[in-house]
């Protein structure tokens, strides 16, 4: 087990909560063909879009999230790194999740994990639990880190396998997606492993039935903004005091403004979505 370096992540989910009074998760989801026209179709330039986007949105947020493949695409890993440690210069805070989906298992899985928490230094990473168990353990051994495992994700394919029907021991079956949270929430969970779901916000039903299932675990859930989930609707049925949901939106902050006062655009939509999910939870 690998030392932990600083507090858990539930402890600093629940921190950053408490500190901007916000549910939103910004994606820094980088794509130079968006950037602003001094910058556009320049990767060399991600770092200083994606750091821009963070002075501008970090007392509003809940966390940051950023997207590995649109760093990778680019060769821009060293960009991530410095990203991340300016985000912990400026924002101390606020958690990182590196959005990852890996799901490999064995000396992959162990040199992913590396990958995320010792390389890049991120308080979360996102994870498909497909090979079952033994693709999250190898990341379990980085203790208080979270492990954030996707289960019933925003995009309509994902009904071609997270809502088909098992055979089990649940009366009437279970859908694969109910099996993953109650996994996550049962024996996957014990021995302190700090995981968490991705559910998407354009499915708040199904956002309900995990809760329901995992009524503790944090929920990380995309699909608001450019997706067009409904914010009322997903804090209703995922929030809970002593449960929480970490909702993101990447395009509809990142790219709120397309000329050199983008950072202010996307402050005015970070405020926005802030504004929109508390009055939400207000509700709730």
């Amino acid at each position: 087990m690998k030392a932990a370096d600083g507090p858990s992540f539930g402890a600093t989910l629940r921190a950053a909560d408490a500190r901007a009074r916000s549910l939103l998760c910004v994606g820094l989801d980088p794509e130079p063909a968006r950037f602003p026209p001094r910058w556009r179709d320049d990767p060399a330039r991600i770092l200083d879009f994606c750091a821009a986007i963070v002075d501008a949105t970090h007392d509003l947020v809940l966390a940051f999230k950023p997207q590995f493949a649109h760093f990778a695409a680019h060769r821009a890993e060293e960009q991530l790194e410095r990203l991340v440690a300016h985000i912990r210069r400026v924002a101390p805070a606020v958690p990182v999740i590196l959005d990852a989906k890996r799901g490999d298992i064995g000396s992959t899985a162990e040199m992913y994990a590396r990958e995320a928490f010792e390389r890049y230094r991120a308080d979360a990473v996102t994870l498909s639990p497909f090979m079952g168990c033994d693709s999250i353990e190898p990341y379990m051994r980085y203790r208080g880190k979270g492990l954030i495992l996707l289960c019933r994700t925003s995009n309509p394919g994902g009904s071609e396998l997270q809502a088909q029907r098992l055979v089990s021991d649940v009366p009437g079956g279970e859908l694969l997606y109910e099996r993953i949270a109650r996994l996550a929430a049962g024996v996957w969970s014990r021995g302190g492993a700090e995981l968490g779901l991705v559910v998407g916000a354009t499915y708040p039903r199904e956002v309900a039935r995990v809760r329901e299932l995992a009524p503790t675990l944090p929920l990380l859930i995309p699909g608001i903004g450019a997706q067009g989930g409904d914010a009322e609707a997903t804090v209703r049925a995922g929030w809970r005091p002593d449960a929480p949901i970490i909702v993101s939106s990447s395009r509809a902050v990142l790219y709120a403004g397309a000329d050199d006062d983008f950072a202010a655009a996307a402050r005015r939509a970070a405020l926005a979505a802030r504004a929109q999910l508390e009055a939400a939870r207000a509700k709730t």
